[in-house]
């Protein structure tokens, strides 16, 4: 096991949650191959439902960090309480959305978890896609796969806004997909990913035309909303 491996996780993961996902949802897999055996690498996905960061880590034999945002560690009452340990339990690492300091500190988080070898995983649209579609990634990714010089795997979710659309508590049962592409290597400059921002910005748009490809949707070039519009 990994460094930062939770008896927790293991356990949920392969005891509970991966026997009903595949069970159930019976998950159609693509590229796992690409995803290294060891070593820290960046699993950069679409995001397209809160299911996601349950159907991609179950179709891996390791474990993965996933970087989500603080509202899941601030919530009051019971209910708040309980989404806070889980997501403790699971190793999932805050970030801070609102930019400036306090998002580089989450990204600090991020990148000790590559420098342990570890697989780290990220949306850079920074939120769900409200309509299926891919919005433009944030930098974040550029930043950390620079700063800790590891593998970006883009990573495609096929069906997942279907399942679980935003807004909706209790999944659909629909068959689903995840895609791993071929991983893209930048190098190890750490001088560039605190800085550079031309260089971060070319970057990040290469990867997400590459999860563009993966996943086949309609590109659109402005960052996604931070609050999803209603269902109907």
């Amino acid at each position: 096991m990994e460094k930062n491996d939770s008896r927790f996780y293991w356990a949920a993961k392969n005891f509970l949650v991966a026997p009903v996902t595949n069970g159930v949802f019976r998950p159609w897999v693509k590229g796992k191959s690409n995803v290294p055996a060891e070593g820290g690498a960046i699993l950069a996905s679409n995001h397209l439902s809160f299911s996601d960061s349950i159907f991609l880590p179950t179709q891996l034999s390791r474990q993965v960090h996933f970087l989500a945002k603080t509202e899941y560690f601030n919530g009051n009452g019971p209910r708040g309480w309980l989404t806070r340990k889980f997501f403790e339990h699971t190793n999932q690492l805050p970030m801070d959305r609102s930019g400036g300091q306090a998002s580089l500190d989450s990204l600090h988080a991020g990148l000790q978890v590559l420098r342990e070898g570890a697989l780290l995983g990220i949306y850079p649209e920074g939120t769900r896609s409200p309509d299926g579609r891919l919005y433009r990634g944030r930098i974040g990714v550029a930043k950390l796969a620079l700063a800790a010089g590891v593998p970006v795997i883009p990573v495609a979710m096929i069906g997942t806004d279907r399942v679980q659309p935003i807004g909706r508590t209790l999944p659909k049962i629909r068959r689903v997909g995840v895609i791993f592409g071929e991983p893209l290597h930048f190098g190890h400059d750490p001088e560039a990913a605190s800085g550079h921002h031309h260089q971060l910005r070319e970057i990040t748009d290469e990867v997400m035309d590459a999860i563009r490809r993966l996943s086949g949707q309609v590109y659109v070039n402005t960052y996604a909303p931070k609050k999803a519009p209603k269902p109907n």
